[in-house]
């Protein structure tokens, strides 16, 4: 599963998800979107200004992060 960790970028350049609408010109239901990982896609263009806006590498802004497998799931409940 990839992590988006827009949210600890912006607390880390001390930034709002506000300010970074703005500057990105897009509508705050698709950056909440984009943070809680509820799309398919994420265009190059927006990977290039979460990273010019966050001073950050696309590296920082995704992490992946495995899932627990069933017997994982089964064995901690």
């Amino acid at each position: 599963m990839i992590q988006i960790n827009i949210i600890d970028l912006l607390k880390k350049e001390n930034k709002t998800k506000y300010w970074l609408r703005l500057r990105m010109n897009i509508t705050s239901r698709n950056l909440n979107r984009i943070i809680r990982g509820e799309t398919t896609s994420i265009s190059f263009k927006h990977i290039d200004e979460l990273c010019k806006y966050l001073n950050c590498t696309p590296g920082d802004i995704f992490t992946y992060v495995e899932e627990p497998t069933e017997e994982e799931i089964l064995i901690n409940n």
